[in-house]
Order: structure tokens, then C-alpha cells, then sequence
């Protein structure tokens, strides 16, 4: 698999200079099975950044090592670095190595966020499955978490059309509502 990224003219030049993501040299496998070879990447903030190539190259491997999904399969193994950039206390730019053990996957889950091509949302009602990350994250205040709900269910364009089934189970919406569902439950807590 192989990557690459323009940058256009109009974006701001603090914009193309500060890296997000950054991959060196990133392999993955499965077993002895090479899924990734080689990625070096640099991902932008506030930039559209596509991955192509054809099925089973490897493109959702890769995207799931960014928050270390790919933890819990048996035979995982990732070789090279991945590094995600935030501010330090000092207001100086640090990079987290992401596959580090000492990486708090609850915090790292909760700055990158992930929805799948296919929906995928939990047996739950459409109110829990919103309200699932922020509680995951020690939210347990019921007038807070329906603020998140309302806020992230309007940003998806679903709130509208939802406000009055919110004790409805996810998995009773049409799949285009589901996907969006999705994107609403990730936009709950409000990842990078």
C-alpha cells in the first residue's frame, strides 16, 4: 500500500505545516501475513486525507492502528512508529508514540474516533448509543449527556427527525440514519 497527499494553495500555511498523524516506516501483520508494509504518512488537522487502493490492500488495517483497534486479534503485531501530535502544558508541539504500552487507549479511543463504511450501531436505544462514550468517560450527569445527545444527533442532521424516539432501539433505523447515528456517537466526545 502506498500513500501520498496534496496540499492545496488555500490552505492556511500553519495548516500545512502541523502534522496530526504521523506514520514511519508502520508493517503490520498478521501472523507472518504482511498486511501494511512500509507506510510512511502525514496526516493534516482540519484536512480531507483519502486512503485508496483496492479491497484487502490494507487500507482499514492502517486506519484501525491509529487507535489501536487491532489490539484485541490474535496474531497483531505492528512494526515501526505511529505518533500523534498534541500541545504540551508549555505550549510547545509533542508527539505520543501511539503504540507505546504506556498509551492510555480509553484517552487515545477518545482523541481518535473512528466510523466504519458499514454502520455499526449497538443494540441499544438511539438515546444510549449517543450518550455511550461520554458515559464510557465518566459523564453520568442525565441533563449533560442529553445536551451531548441533542448536540450530536443536530450536527448529523438526525436530531430533527429522532427528538421524539430516542428510547427507539439504533438498530430499528434505516441504514443511511444508522451511519449517521454512528457519526453522531462519535461526535459525543468530541474527538480531534
Amino acid at each position: 500500500m502506498t500513500t501520498s497527499a496534496a496540499v492545496s494553495d488555500k490552505v492556511p500555511a500553519a495548516a500545512q505545516i502541523e502534522i496530526k498523524i504521523r506514520t514511519e516506516g508502520l508493517d503490520v501483520f498478521y501472523g507472518k501475513f504482511r498486511a501494511v508494509k512500509n507506510v510512511n504518512l502525514n496526516v493534516q488537522p482540519r484536512m480531507i486525507t483519502s486512503i485508496i487502493g483496492p479491497s484487502g490492500c490494507g487500507k482499514s488495517t492502517l486506519l484501525r492502528c491509529f487507535n489501536r483497534m487491532n489490539d484485541t486479534v490474535r496474531s497483531f503485531r505492528a512494526v515501526g512508529r505511529i505518533l500523534l501530535s498534541e500541545m504540551g502544558e508549555g505550549g510547545e508541539l509533542e508527539e505520543i508514540d501511539v503504540g507505546s504500552p504506556r498509551t492510555d487507549l480509553a484517552a487515545l479511543r477518545k482523541r481518535v474516533g473512528m466510523v466504519f463504511q458499514r454502520p455499526n450501531p449497538f443494540p441499544l436505544s438511539i438515546f444510549e448509543n449517543v450518550a455511550y462514550g461520554p458515559k464510557v468517560h465518566g459523564e453520568m450527569n442525565p441533563s449533560r449527556l442529553r445536551q451531548t445527545v441533542e448536540k450530536s444527533l443536530a450536527q448529523t442532521g438526525l436530531w430533527e427527525e429522532l427528538k421524539d424516539r430516542l428510547q427507539e432501539n439504533a438498530l430499528s433505523l434505516s441504514a443511511e440514519q444508522q451511519q449517521r447515528l454512528c457519526i453522531s456517537r462519535l461526535l459525543a466526545v468530541e474527538p480531534e
